[in-house]
């Protein structure tokens, strides 16, 4: 390859890195090692094709810089814990966000499709929910608690069951990512469709208000949280359909990575899902406007940590549309 044309090829990238490196504070330990590798590759290529040219030399600076960042920004165990969750979670969430608008419509589609076949066939909630769960509901129904089967068991028991239930859910939908894309998606249709079928029956009872009152108390954080994995386990599948420059062992591991933080990444929601429903969903009597209040609290939470947070820290993080001097000499 020509000099001249393994600069253009790669000089936005180099750009992209000196911005990077001026905020390496801010960015990820996984993010830097990632662009670290593909630097010493690009240095390693330049110094066998090109050992002295000028092109080398800047590599081999850039490379530098960033080695001493990595190496001046190690952060002890403890606080690893902390920028987890504040920092690389977001990134990652960033560079997966057009999966989770995927995952998001699929459930809904999902959701559509319960609750248009249970309009069409008042059957279908027995084939979806089961009949157990069905004669129960009824049952309490016609008792007058329509929501009663939240508080049947004990609360703390109940919490250890639902919570460890819900975790393991979403950790199945992202390792289903190894079957490809089309294995998360199926998980996320089957739950988006129990989902509408659930609440479809008690809209045909007129008591869709309280359904979602009670049930939207806990899952505005428990199924947003099932719709985020659904993004883990299709970053999973993605990663080896479609590899792109990398080799496909490579892309694999790239994705199961992302995939892994942003199913780790909801564990503490689920956590908190599972106590709300545990502890406070019981309380059909609680007032509305309490509720109301949960669910928004729960609602703002989601969009900010997975939608705002994400798009503010890296939405800013593109090349700048100047060259540095030592660029604009490299291109002529």
């Amino acid at each position: 390859m020509k000099e001249v044309i393994f600069i253009r090829s790669n000089i936005d990238k180099w750009r992209a890195t000196e911005e990077v490196i001026s905020r390496a504070s801010k960015e990820s330990p996984d993010r830097l090692a990632e662009i670290y590798t593909d630097l010493t590759a690009d240095l390693a290529f330049a110094q066998t094709h090109y050992s002295d040219s000028r092109i080398t030399i800047y590599l081999n600076n850039l490379a530098s810089a960033l080695h001493n960042e990595i190496y001046h920004n190690k952060r002890e165990k403890w606080t690893r814990l902390i920028t987890f969750w504040t920092k690389e979670v977001p990134d990652v969430m960033w560079h997966e966000r057009r999966l989770l608008g995927v995952s998001f419509l699929l459930f809904a589609l999902s959701v559509l499709v319960g609750v248009v076949s249970t309009l069409g066939d008042q059957s279908f909630p027995r084939i979806i929910l089961g009949d157990s769960y069905m004669d129960l509901t009824m049952e309490n129904i016609a008792n007058g608690q329509p929501m009663g089967i939240y508080g049947m068991e004990e609360p703390s028991s109940m919490f250890i069951g639902i919570t460890l239930n819900n975790i393991m859910v979403s950790f199945y939908v992202f390792v289903s990512g190894v079957l490809t894309s089309f294995a998360p998606g199926w998980m996320l249709f089957s739950n988006g469709i129990m989902v509408g079928c659930f609440d479809t029956f008690f809209y045909q009872h007129n008591l869709l208000g309280e359904s979602l009152m009670a049930t939207m108390l806990h899952g505005t954080l428990e199924l947003s949280s099932i719709v985020v994995a659904g993004a883990a386990g299709l970053a999973m599948g993605n990663s080896w359909l479609f590899p792109g420059t990398y080799s496909r062992l490579e892309s694999f591991k790239r994705g199961a990575r992302r995939g892994m933080k942003i199913v780790v990444g909801t564990v503490p929601i689920f956590i908190v899902a599972g106590f709300i429903e545990s502890f406070l969903t019981r309380h059909t009597r609680m007032g509305d406007g309490y509720r109301l209040a949960i669910i928004s609290a729960s609602a703002i939470f989601i969009l900010f940590y997975f939608i705002y947070l994400p798009y503010k820290r890296n939405h800013h993080a593109k090349s700048k549309e100047t060259n540095t001097p030592l660029q604009d000499s490299l291109l002529r």
